[in-house]
């Protein structure tokens, strides 16, 4: 099929337009967001009605000609734009020369947290884009129901946050801007125990959870902690019980995002035993 005609001008208004989605502001103001690079780009064309519009350079749409199919069948505004051009959208320093304009995702948090959910992720200030997105990759590799951001955790449609998902932030459902108390009551009332990952002093172990009564097959919402203290006492006291994964080494402590990696895949695979 014949491409439209290449965008060489960074001045041009659906450039600009895109442009204003890079920061924070922009994107609420606008419900969208940019998602960048093949992987995320497949799964956003994948998924109905997530892409608004199409950016891609020459080199990629010849690279990947079946971006250009799924953009013409499903109504999406395709542009072709030069490689400079591209540079005006994309916020890695090698782009691969595909940015896709997508809506944002996120739903209300009833929607989830269900008498049926068996497994959510809450994220409570976790601050790190990469880490964040990371999670949201890991729940939705462990088959988790949602993943809950609270309202002081990082944009979930930050470019790094995106990019960290891997295309996973188009296969969960995202809950953003709700408190941990509120999670954890509502998570409560329909039937989940609420766990707390903190390494500091907690009740449990992970990986001796019947020494101390846990029952880590029953329907959970897991609750993850910032970066550099964790959970605040404040936080714990709207959880059921404090879990920490052991450290059978020297090291001081674990990645936020692997600590969250062992603990989800544990409950996974428990539920599935």
């Amino acid at each position: 099929m014949k491409l439209p005609d290449v965008i060489s001008s960074p001045n041009s208004k659906r450039i600009r337009n895109a442009a204003k989605l890079l920061n924070r502001r922009g994107r609420r103001a606008a419900g969208m967001f940019l998602a960048e690079g093949p992987q995320a780009v497949r799964e956003a064309l994948a998924t109905e009605g997530a892409v608004d519009e199409l950016f891609l350079t020459e080199a990629a749409a010849e690279s990947h000609p079946e971006f250009v199919a799924a953009a013409t069948g499903g109504r999406v505004f395709l542009s072709i734009v030069s490689e400079e051009v591209l540079t005006e959208l994309a916020s890695t320093v090698n782009s691969q020369g595909v940015v896709a304009v997508c809506r944002t995702l996120d739903v209300d948090l009833t929607e989830v947290v269900t008498k049926d959910a068996q497994l959510i992720v809450v994220l409570s200030q976790v601050r790190d884009p990469g880490n964040a997105g990371t999670i949201i990759r890991l729940a939705d590799a462990a088959g988790a129901d949602a993943v809950v951001l609270t309202s002081s955790s990082v944009d979930v449609y930050n470019d790094k946050t995106v990019r960290s998902t891997a295309g996973s932030l188009f296969h969960i459902p995202v809950v953003i801007g709700v408190g941990l108390p509120e999670v954890t009551e509502l998570a409560r009332a329909r039937g989940l125990q609420v766990l707390a990952a903190d390494g500091n002093d907690a009740a449990h172990d992970l990986h001796h959870p019947w020494e101390s009564g846990l029952d880590l097959s029953a329907r959970t919402a897991w609750v993850f902690g910032n970066e550099a203290w964790g959970m605040r006492p404040e936080d714990l006291e709207v959880t059921d019980a404090s879990v920490a994964v052991p450290i059978y080494g020297q090291a001081e402590s674990l990645n936020l995002a692997t600590a969250a990696g062992i603990c989800i895949y544990e409950t996974a695979r428990n539920q599935r035993m």
